[in-house]
């Protein structure tokens, strides 16, 4: 009989995980997934979506951690995690690292996958970084990665052949899109923006890297965008709470 292959899969969530996480089934692993609430502003969005990915691939909930910390939040200092901090317009042209970078998140992620896969005995853990068409960060880079992998097979007793695997690494956006809707993986269950849990901004950087790949594959995103008046479900919605907001003000004033 064939060995089970075991792995831990980072899954946040995101278009990128979800990509990742389905590229770890069709490569015939058994996955455990963690998911780190960490104060970031979509923190309750994203638990949602982690949550529905897990149903729609079967993933059992004692295969499945979900970690809360707020060491990010006390951290302060990036615009992700730090409710003082606006999450900045994307700009796809810019060089220097955004606001929204967490220090040493990934780092941190890694530390606690690696210790999920010596506790269930996994040799892989699937990491959705993504360097070539992202915002820069640079604990998503392959020399990061690869350097990290030394240092975690060096700290632990049983995993002398672990592997890290970045599929993702050096992929554009709409390359990632492609693989992700040639699997079959629910992309509509996906949440990539920084800013909002109700609907997308469809404004900060990771907005717009998702609404870039879609455009260049030719297709319409399934989530829907604050940004976009063709939403008039959205806008109508939004009205309602703003005119709810004023006649508030305005009788209890009187």
């Amino acid at each position: 009989m064939e060995e089970e292959k075991r792995c831990v899969v980072l899954l946040s969530g995101g278009m990128d995980s979800l990509t990742t996480l389905a590229i770890a089934l069709d490569n015939g692993f058994k996955p455990f997934l963690l998911h780190l609430n960490y104060g970031q502003k979509t923190e309750e969005t994203e638990l949602k979506a982690f949550k529905k990915i897990a149903s729609f691939y079967n993933i059992k909930e004692d295969h499945t951690i979900i970690s809360h910390t707020n060491f990010f939040s006390l951290l302060g200092g990036s615009s992700l995690t730090d409710a003082k901090i606006e999450i900045p317009k994307g700009d796809l042209e810019r060089n220097e690292i955004p606001s929204t970078y967490v220090p040493f998140r990934n780092g941190i992620l890694l530390s606690f996958a690696v210790s999920y896969a010596e506790r269930v005995e996994a040799n892989t853990i699937f990491f959705g970084a993504v360097s070539a068409d992202s915002s820069g960060y640079p604990d998503c880079k392959i020399g990061f990665i690869e350097k990290f992998l030394d240092a975690a097979k060096e700290g632990t007793s049983k995993l002398k052949d672990l592997k890290i695997v970045a599929p993702l690494v050096n992929l554009r956006k709409s390359q990632i899109l492609n693989i992700a809707t040639r699997l079959g993986a629910p992309i509509h269950y996906s949440w990539s923006c920084y800013k909002r849990n109700d609907v997308a901004c469809g404004e900060c950087d990771s907005c717009l890297l998702r609404l870039r790949a879609f455009k260049e594959i030719g297709a319409t995103d399934p989530i829907p965008y604050a940004k976009f008046s063709k939403n008039k479900e959205i806008g109508r919605v939004e009205k309602m709470i703003k005119l709810k907001r004023l006649l508030n003000a305005l009788t209890s004033k009187v």
